[in-house]
Formats: structure tokens, sequence, C-alpha cells
């Protein structure tokens, strides 16, 4: 990917550089080409002053027709001869007279390249000015490419046939250009490599978190679990490193879960395991009493497992859950639950209060949990005593409780009982599995709420907190 990247970059910045540096090549060329063709319809302009003087705005004497200083040409050669003398080549340039098809004058001047030793470029002027006419245009020559203007000269009553020729070298025009160009092509090479070189490290820093998850995510395995990924910068591969941190964050909590799991379910089963295996071992077959209440006691043991598997599929449903909210009337909910709760014997059932408010929620799912304080109530109070059951509202939360009078919860157990398996040491036994708890608290955070707990000597109360919609949260709401 990082060779991918690079090539793309390098690829795009050798076409850019290109196509500017060849256009601007180009429009400079065309510029230069465009000067020369003046420079050279300029010295024809120039030598027509110089025979005629039409072209000198101050020359007095050229509103009578005569050169500058009165002087009259009788040749053409003559004429040809003052024009050289006169207009003076410039650099990369030369200049040429041809008299009658030879290649009679030169500058008196040292010129750039020499025109009259080209035969071949001599024959070619006399032709094209064969009509008389001005003639512009690009010769190939002995000296190389050069760009001319040839213009006949005509002096009344001569019969001789007079050409000037001026003419530059377009290569020695444009060397400056090409060197320029070449500095560019340099420049360009070095602005490639210097490209090349920050892109393969800055392509290699920010591919680094792909690395490293790759080969974080080889040396995750089962058992060694808490390798995160280091997190650098906000861009988008530091939002996806986060992701994966994420991830892997749930994984590991879901694996670290399920082990839990599986190490308190065997911890749950090996006890009623073990009771059954001793008791079978010792069981005489010849002993009906003894073979009695060795069925009844596997029977119970069966029974408890079978609550323990019962409860463990609860409280995975409720981990998985989909709430089915309606519109519900609290007070109406908890004296259904009030209903249900009453018919369980060996104690005095009281509706406390019940709050006169409607919010969304799944009512089965609120029933269920209430139903599991109920039975907890019932279980780990003495026989007789009252249980209430009741719902209050405060404007941004409804809690529906259920208020025992048993011994309560010894202090540092309050979050332990909501812990899967997790149970306290109340005095009361260890009837249950430990997971009714952690169900309710899986519906009251199902539902954006948590679960609440007063307990002292003389009984508990549990709750089932949910915030109202609409209502703000408190900071003690979001932290649960």
């Amino acid at each position: 990917m990082r060779s991918r990247i690079l090539t793309s970059i390098l690829l795009v910045a050798l076409v850019g550089m290109t196509v500017a540096g060849l256009t601007a090549f180009l429009v400079q060329r065309d510029r230069i080409v465009t000067q020369i063709d003046d420079m050279l319809l300029a010295n024809v302009e120039s030598a027509r002053f110089v025979v005629t003087g039409e072209s000198d705005p101050v020359t007095t004497d050229s509103e009578q027709g005569e050169p500058p200083g009165g002087v009259a040409f009788t040749t053409s050669a003559e004429a040809l001869e003052a024009i050289l003398a006169r207009v003076i080549p410039g650099r990369h340039e030369s200049a040429l007279g041809i008299v009658d098809g030879e290649a009679t004058l030169v500058p008196g001047v040292d010129i750039a390249f020499h025109l009259e030793d080209d035969p071949g470029f001599v024959q070619r002027i006399v032709d094209e000015t064969s009509d008389g006419g001005v003639h512009l245009g690009t010769a190939i020559s002995s000296v190389g490419t050069v760009r001319y203007v040839a213009t006949p000269i005509v002096v009344q009553g001569d019969p001789q046939s007079a050409v000037y020729v001026a003419a530059v070298d377009v290569d020695a025009e444009l060397d400056e250009l090409r060197a320029a160009f070449g500095t560019y092509t340099i420049v360009a090479s070095v602005t490639l490599v210097a490209i090349g070189l920050v892109g393969w490290f800055v392509a290699g820093r920010l591919l680094r978190p792909l690395r490293r998850l790759r080969v974080a995510a080889s040396r995750i395995t089962a058992s060694e679990r808490g390798e995160r990924i280091p997190v650098v910068g906000h861009d988008d591969i530091s939002a996806l490193t986060e992701t994966v941190n994420g991830m892997l964050g749930r994984l590991d909590r879901a694996m670290t879960t399920q082990r839990q799991l599986l190490d308190d379910v065997r911890h749950e089963l090996k006890t009623p395991i073990t009771i059954l295996r001793g008791h079978l071992e010792l069981l005489e077959a010849s002993n009906v009493d003894d073979v009695e209440s060795t069925r009844a006691l596997a029977i119970d043991e069966l029974d408890r497992m079978t609550r323990l598997v019962d409860d463990i599929e609860s409280l995975a449903e409720a981990q998985r859950m989909t709430l089915a909210r309606t519109p519900t009337d609290v007070a109406d909910l908890t004296s259904e639950v009030f209903a249900k709760a009453s018919v369980i014997p060996d104690h005095d059932w009281a509706l406390a209060g019940v709050a006169h408010v409607s919010t969304s929620l799944d009512p089965g799912r609120i029933t269920q949990a209430m139903l599991q304080l109920v039975d907890n109530a019932a279980k780990y109070s003495p026989p007789g005593t009252p249980i209430e059951i009741g719902s209050t509202a405060d404007g941004s939360t409804v809690e529906f409780w259920v208020a025992d009078r048993g011994r309560g919860i010894p202090a540092g157990a309050e979050d332990r009982i909501f812990d899967r398996f997790g149970r306290a040491d109340t005095g009361r036994g260890i009837e249950g599995s430990g997971l009714g708890l952690p169900i309710v608290k899986t519906i009251a955070m199902a539902h954006g709420g948590r679960v609440s707990l007063t307990s002292s000597s003389t009984g508990s109360r549990f709750g089932i907190v949910i915030p109202l919609p609409d209502a703000p949260q408190t900071e003690e709401d979001e932290d649960s």
C-alpha cells in the first residue's frame, strides 16, 4: 500500500510538472519566435528608410523623395551597400546582399554567422524574391535553423537585381530558453526525489498504525488480549485505530465475561454434583429407606441445577434483550405487580404508594425485574414480616421499589450482590442461584436506568430507577 500510494503521488507530480514545463516552454518559444519576426520586419523598415527616407518622420528631404543627406542611389548595388553599412546586425543575427543572383555584400562588422557560405540558401532566396515581394521564412542552413526576411532593392533605371537578406539564428536565440528549461528539468527531478522521500516518510507514518494493528492482531490470542494500539494524531487512521481498540476492548470484555461465566457455572454446579455423587456412591440398594432418601435428595439437587440453568438463560436473554417500549401508566403497573406478589404466602404484603405518571418502558421486563425483587424479599425475610411494594417519581426519574424487614445487606457487599453468583453472608442461607439481582440490574440498564439499594439491620429497600423521557439526567444517572 505504501508503494502504491507513493507511486500514485509521483506519477501525478511527474505528469503535472511535465505538462506545466512543456506548456511554459512552448509559450516562451512562441514568444521568442514572434520577437524574431518583429525584429526582422524592423530591419526591413530600416532598409526602406536608408533607401527612400520615407520612414523617418524628422527628415526634411524625404518630402522631395530623396534619401537622408540628399544622397540619391544610381544602382541597386549602391543602395544595398548603404543598407548593410547602416543596418548593423545584432547578436545572433546576420545579413547578406545578393546582386544578380550572387552573394556579393556582407556587413563590415563581425557577424554571428555567414549566409554566403551556403549556396543552397542563396539560391532559395533568389527564387523566392523573383516575384518582387518581401518574404519571411525559416530555413535549415549550414549553420542551423535560421529565420530570415528577404526584400528586393530596386533603383529606378538600374537593370541590376539586388536582394537584402536579414537572418537570425533561431537555435542560438532559443539556447537560453533551453538552458532555463534544462535547469527546470534538474529542479523538477530533485523535487520529485524530495516528494518521493517525503511521501515515503509520510505514507509510512500514516500507515504505521495499520502495521501496528496487523502485528497486534497477530499477537492477540485467547490468553493475551490486553494489547492495544497507540493512537497518535487526529486523522482518519487515528479514528480507525480508536475504533479497532474499542473493538478489541469489547472482545476482551466479552471473552472475560464468558470465561467468568463458565468459571462461575462450574463452581455452582460442582457442589450439587459432588453431593449427588457422594450419596450415590454410599447408596445401599437393598435399603428401601436409603434409596428413597437418596432419590429425594437427587431430585432436589437436580431441581436446583435446573433453576440455575434457567436463571443463566434468563440472564443471557436479558443481556441481549430488545425492549418493547410502550406508553405505560406507572400506577397501574405497580398495582399489577402488587396483585401478583400478594398471593405469595407467609408475608404481609402492602402497597405503600404509587407514582401517578406515564412513561415509555417495557412493562413485561419491569414486571420480571420487580417480581425478582419480590421473590428475593420473600426468601430472605422472616416469615410473617411485612413487605412493601411501591413506586415514586421526582420529575426526572421514576422508581419501582420493594422494601422488606430482613436482616439487611452487610456493609461492603452492596456491589457484590449485583454480580453473577454474587452473594452476601446475611445469615439467611444460600438459597437461590445468585443470578436474580444481576438480571434486575441488566433490565434497569437496558432502560437507561440503574438499581438502588438502601439497607440496614432492620431491612433492605431495592429499587429500579428509570429516567423519564426528555428529563435531564443527573450526574448519578450518567455514572450508572
